[in-house]
């Protein structure tokens, strides 16, 4: 009996251990930014197809790819956003941030992503975002202490509207900055 009990502690203190571990690691799409879009938003966005890669000029380059949900890549391809046509609802576009590093297999140099920096994703849902040109936003950065994407309130604040003052630059292309890359 004595045994038994032994037993029954030993395989509930390795089910909790196992169970513990599970729930410190973060689901990145449950990442919200407070009153703000989840990254569940743009579930899949790991598997969705390039539009183009950017490399801008900041103080500490990323490397960053633009990726788009088949919605958008649909739109990109039917011409969308020439001629004042707009995105229909449903599109979703994410950047991802990489920190680059040298690629030391290649016979020449070149740099390649490293640890993730930051996400950014942007939905379009003209109802729900109606006063942002129909577009809500979202920023996570990567802490890479805790393994974890974290909204970046800093910039985003508590809203889905943080990109929308940034991408009124863009307005006659729908408040997107990246064209579809010629393939």
């Amino acid at each position: 009996m004595r045994r038994e009990i032994q037993t029954c502690l030993f395989v509930s203190a390795i089910l909790a251990f196992v169970g513990g571990v599970a729930i410190a690691a973060q689901d990145k799409f449950t990442v919200q930014v407070p009153g703000g879009l989840s990254l569940g938003e743009c579930r899949g966005y790991d598997d969705w197809p390039a539009v183009a890669a950017s490399l801008p000029e900041e103080p500490e380059v990323k490397l960053n790819l633009i990726v788009a949900n088949p919605t958008m890549i649909a739109a990109y391809r039917a011409g969308i956003p020439a001629e004042g046509k707009h995105f229909p609802d449903g599109s979703r576009i994410v950047k991802i941030l990489w920190v680059p590093k040298n690629n030391d297999v290649a016979p020449f140099g070149v740099k390649v992503p490293d640890r993730i920096s930051s996400i950014g994703c942007m939905v379009k849902d003209s109802g729900r975002f109606a006063d942002t040109g129909g577009w809500g936003y979202a920023q996570f950065d990567y802490d890479p202490a805790s393994d974890t994407l974290v909204p970046n309130t800093a910039l985003q604040g508590n809203d889905a509207k943080c990109g929308a003052a940034c991408h009124q630059l863009a307005e006659s292309t729908d408040f997107i900055f990246t064209a579809y890359g010629k393939r």
